[in-house]
């Protein structure tokens, strides 16, 4: 794959820029803000997910329906997302509308209103969505299973808040949020397209102009100690759903690039990964299986879901337990670490082959690292990885001794197996 050749720009107010070249019609930028739900304090649960849906409300010279008709009337797409230490605010759009885009995006960062009236309406649109979330049991073991792997901690926090905090909050909550959070130095620009660099750096500068910078970051809290958990509990109705998990290395150590080979043996997107042949090929046991990696800034962690009829979970956990031992006890023979190097690295081209995945990945590398590593520099990690190396990581993270499972068993008739 040809390697990409973003540029970095840090404009006079300290908001860092991360501009890629791309010869297509159609561009993507995006606002991404180091606020997520980490940063919220214990009163404040799911607040910067409420503010993400707020900031398309209004602003001091857009009423909602401007906001939200500003792309749209252009064939132009607007949009956002929460993460747990990101809110990120984003637009696609045809390349001649790049200066409407980035007047639209500031404005909502810098001048939200938050109109009492709307934002009454808006729990109402929130508050149905948790109860959307807790009707469906493969999602909401994910958000449980966090809340137990985190606990007393902002990262096992539903991003959605509950509903008691969703009605608590205030007009003014969302203000000093914003305040406190949508600062120069917290904020990533991210664009991929043919508009000319200088161009959007002189607009960029005139839109954000009036963002206060402050030079400090939000405080990191310690996550605290783990203990490994096992939890069952009722509450599916059809099918039994399981996580089972642990701990993993934050995205700042040199861990992570282990960590993300062996899950992506053990449950990455192929459909030759270790535990889908097991549990599905072999077995049938389960339509749904997967092993995913989530790192953040001083943690993260590591899971396999499975969905399966209840009288099957017992088995199908415990075969996937027994991958996991294999690649802590044998690891992986020198032609199977090539092969799954091979794999890794193109799964990981196959993810930036989408321009706008492209812009928001930049973004977020650019927030995380403060430097962009080109293609080259990743697959050169990922070439030295050894199979010594791997085993070592596997024993450190994914030991029996350090694994938690939490388990949804069918309400009616509970498990069979």
């Amino acid at each position: 794959m040809k390697d990409i050749q973003p540029l970095c720009f840090t404009l006079s107010n300290g908001v860092r820029l991360v501009y890629l070249y791309k010869s297509t019609e159609v561009s993507h930028v995006g606002f991404t803000f180091l606020a997520g739900s980490k940063f919220e304090q214990s009163q404040q649960v799911g607040l910067a997910h409420f503010l993400e849906h707020c900031v398309f409300k209004g602003t001091v010279k857009r009423k909602g329906l401007q906001v939200i008709s500003r792309l749209d009337d252009v064939g132009g797409e607007l949009n956002a997302f929460t993460g747990k230490e990101e809110i990120c605010l984003y637009a696609s759009f045809m390349q001649k509308y790049t200066a409407r885009a980035v007047d639209l995006l500031a404005d909502i960062s810098l001048n939200s209103s938050f109109p009492e009236d709307e934002l009454e309406k808006e729990k109402l649109v929130i508050l149905d969505e948790l109860n959307s979330y807790l009707d469906s049991p493969s999602d909401k073991i994910f958000d449980d299973f966090e809340a137990y792997l985190f606990p007393n901690h902002p990262l096992g926090n539903n991003i959605l808040g509950t509903k008691k905090s969703v009605k608590s909050f205030q007009r003014k909550d969302l203000v000093d949020f914003v305040g406190s959070h949508f600062t120069a130095d917290n904020l990533v620009v991210s664009y991929v397209g043919n508009y000319p660099k200088i161009k959007l750096l002189e607009q960029l500068e005139n839109a954000l102009v009036s963002l206060p910078k402050i030079n400090m970051r939000p405080v990191y809290n310690s996550s605290g100690a783990y203990t490994p958990f096992s939890i069952r509990s009722k509450e599916a109705n059809y099918q039994s759903h399981a996580v089972i998990g642990g701990l993993a290395p934050s995205y700042l150590e040199e861990e992570r690039r282990g960590m993300g080979l062996l899950i992506n043996v053990l449950g990455g997107p192929a459909l030759n990964s270790r535990l889908t042949l097991a549990i599905r090929e072999k077995h049938g046991l389960a339509y749904a299986v997967e092993a995913s990696y989530t790192s953040f800034s001083d943690t993260g962690f590591w899971s396999v879901y499975l969905g399966s009829d209840p009288k099957n979970i017992d088995k199908a956990i415990s075969l996937a337990k027994k991958e996991i031992e294999r690649l802590c006890d044998k690891g992986l023979s020198s032609a199977q670490l090539a092969r799954a190097k091979r794999q890794f690295k193109g799964h990981m081209s196959l993810g930036m082959d989408s321009n706008m995945g492209l812009m928001l990945g930049l973004g977020k590398s650019l927030l995380a690292f403060n430097q962009i590593d080109t293609i080259k520099e990743i697959h050169e990690g990922i070439d030295r990885l050894t199979t010594q190396e791997l085993i070592d990581i596997a024993n450190k993270y994914l030991a029996p001794s350090l694994i938690s499972e939490l388990i949804f068993d069918c309400k009616k008739g509970g498990n069979k197996g």
